[in-house]
C-alpha cells in the first residue's frame, strides 16, 4: 500500500480496483453519521475549493444520493450513488457516478462501485473503501482527474469535521 496521501491505498489494475484505508480519531456513530447524512456530509464531501450539495439523499438499499460538486463560481457538476446494500454502522456499497441533476448518469465519465466497511478500533474507526471500476480506462480516468489527491483533502476536511462535532 501507498501512503504519501494521508491515508494509504493500492492500486490493481488487473482487479480494476482501488483500495484505500483511512483511519478517523471519532466514535463509529459519528464516522458513520458523516459519511450518511447528507448535513454532515455536505461539510467534507468535495475537496476545497470545491464543495457538495446535497438534492436528494435517501440513504436505504434501493435509494440513492444526489448532489452537485460545487466550484467557487457556483458551477454544478453532479453524481448520483445507488445505494446496493447496508449493514447498519458496518458497511454500505453504492454505484454510480457523474449525471445530470436528475440523476441520469452521463456515460462519458467512469462509473464506479464503492464498498465502505466500517472498523472501530482503539482511538477512532478504520474506514476502507474498495472501488470497483467497469474498465482499466474508467479506473486510470478517474485517478488522471485527481481522484486520489482529491480524497485525500476530503479526509482531511472530515477529520476537522468529526473536531468540530467531538467538542
Amino acid at each position: 500500500m501507498k501512503s504519501n496521501l494521508s491515508f494509504d491505498y493500492t492500486v490493481n489494475k488487473d482487479e480494476k480496483t482501488i483500495h484505500m484505508v483511512r483511519e478517523f480519531e471519532a466514535n463509529l456513530q459519528l464516522v458513520w453519521e458523516a459519511w450518511t447524512k447528507a448535513e454532515l456530509l455536505d461539510q467534507w464531501w468535495g475537496p476545497e475549493p470545491y464543495r457538495a450539495e446535497t438534492k436528494v439523499m435517501d440513504f436505504q438499499v434501493g435509494g440513492y444520493w444526489l448532489y452537485a460538486m460545487v466550484s467557487p463560481e457556483d458551477d454544478k457538476h453532479w453524481a448520483k450513488a445507488d445505494f446496493v446494500s447496508i449493514e447498519n454502522k458496518k458497511s454500505f456499497t453504492m454505484k454510480g457516478g457523474f449525471s445530470d441533476e436528475n440523476g441520469v448518469i452521463n456515460l462519458d465519465f467512469p462509473q464506479n462501485e464503492w464498498k465502505n466497511t466500517f472498523i472501530p478500533k482503539d482511538k477512532g474507526v478504520s474506514v476502507e473503501i474498495l472501488l470497483t471500476y467497469h474498465s482499466v480506462k474508467d479506473l486510470e480516468t478517474e485517478i488522471e482527474m485527481g481522484f486520489l489527491e482529491g480524497m485525500a483533502v476530503d479526509f482531511q476536511q472530515l477529520d476537522a469535521l468529526l473536531t468540530r462535532l467531538k467538542s
